[in-house]
């Protein structure tokens, strides 16, 4: 990092997103370079120095890494960051590069949907895969003799919250690695690096880059010794991310505290006014008080997501409701600054009711959105 760039983890929020990852000023030159288009590089002699061949290394991929390890590890200079072309590359390269035949991995059964998938591929390779739910700590009662515990917290899409630290230290305590998906929070909402875990792990297709117009993941590590496996599973499989996206996301990161900002503060305020609707039940929101999680997410989390989800009667009644909404698209993922929401169940693998939402709270004018929902909601009850 640049002496320009330094920072002792004490700068604000704000300034570390839109400086970070920047590299030493040069006069006349861009303050952001552009993407690196590069299959190879010159390479006379020996090789030396960073960049030989485009799947190994690319300019582009180190200022986004340095500018994602300055958010998840602000002030620190021994956690490495590595991106990957998705969220589940990300995924695959932690659960692949550190268990082999004989492990057991432990995994939350109410996470992200393709975490199935990767449990059949886990015991394939003949990996014993063990779940619990992400609520109450429940994964401590299956920890024992596990080489990885992967947490979700808050879960996709229940937005359930376990206790990081506390994981945490019972499976280290047992000897395993720990791996925290931070996608739903982002590095503004947690740290989880700081509440001890081994890698921070995250879809940055999510809310990180918040345009909906990119595909990206990214592991961020303390041992490097293990991020050294997950290097070479990178280099293995080939799941790169392309300059331009990684240019694109870091070029987003600038605007994510403002993001975030506004995103939280509008989700709160439309879980306030479902809390006040008979027709919704099962609503969800760590950062609204009286939520299950609310007190444990205090403790770890900075700011809560933009994430909000509830459930209709029935799953006629939530699509009318989502035909109804005006400012918010029916789509999948969450995230970006225009609100989507859509009924889970439609996909499978998710253990929801029929009528269950998911919504993601973009940055529209919070009593523009508010409005919408409730009309929708009026009108889909007719």
């Amino acid at each position: 990092m640049s002496d320009a760039n330094q920072d002792d983890g004490r700068t604000g929020e704000g300034t570390r997103a839109v400086r970070a990852g920047l590299p030493e000023p040069v006069k006349h030159e861009p303050t952001l370079p552009g993407p690196v288009f590069a299959a190879h590089f010159h390479l006379p002699g020996e090789v030396t120095g960073p960049y030989a061949y485009g799947r190994d290394d690319n300019p582009t991929w180190t200022l986004l890494e340095r500018a994602i390890g300055e958010l998840e590890a602000p002030g620190r200079d021994d956690v490495e960051t590595l991106v990957f072309a998705s969220g589940m590359a990300a995924i695959s390269s932690v659960l692949f590069s550190q268990l082999r035949a004989g492990d057991i991995a432990v995994l939350p059964c109410d996470g992200y949907q393709a975490l199935p998938l990767v449990r059949a591929q886990l015991e394939a390779y003949g990996i014993e895969v063990r779940t619990a739910p992400t609520g109450g700590d429940a994964q401590l009662d299956v920890l024992d003799g596990a080489r990885l515990l992967w947490i979700e917290s808050p879960s996709n899409p229940g937005l359930d919250v376990c206790d990081i630290r506390r994981l945490v230290e019972a499976a280290h305590a047992r000897g395993a690695l720990v791996a925290v998906d931070n996608t739903l929070a982002t590095p503004l909402g947690q740290r989880p690096l700081e509440l001890g875990a081994d890698f921070s792990v995250a879809s940055g297709t999510k809310q990180l880059t918040g345009h909906g117009d990119v595909l990206l993941g990214y592991v961020a590590g303390r041992d490097a010794e293990a991020m050294a496996a997950v290097r070479r599973w990178r280099k293995i499989v080939g799941a790169i991310s392309g300059p331009m996206e990684a240019w694109l996301a870091h070029r987003s990161i600038a605007t994510l505290q403002l993001r975030v900002d506004r995103q939280c503060a509008t989700a709160l305020t439309v879980a306030e006014a479902l809390r006040e609707r008979s027709e919704v039940s099962g609503l969800r929101y760590p950062g609204l008080p009286g939520d299950p999680s609310h007190t444990v997410a205090a403790q770890q989390m900075r700011r809560y997501g933009c994430v909000v989800s509830f459930t209709l009667p029935t799953r006629a009644r939530a699509e009318r409701f989502l035909r109804a909404l005006r400012l918010v698209e029916d789509a999948t993922s969450f995230g970006g600054v225009r609100s989507t929401a859509e009924r889970r169940g439609r996909w499978g693998g998710d253990a929801v009711p029929e009528g269950f939402i998911r919504m993601s709270v973009g940055a529209e004018d919070p009593d523009d959105l508010v409005a919408d929902v409730l009309r929708a909601l009026d009108e889909s009850a007719r």
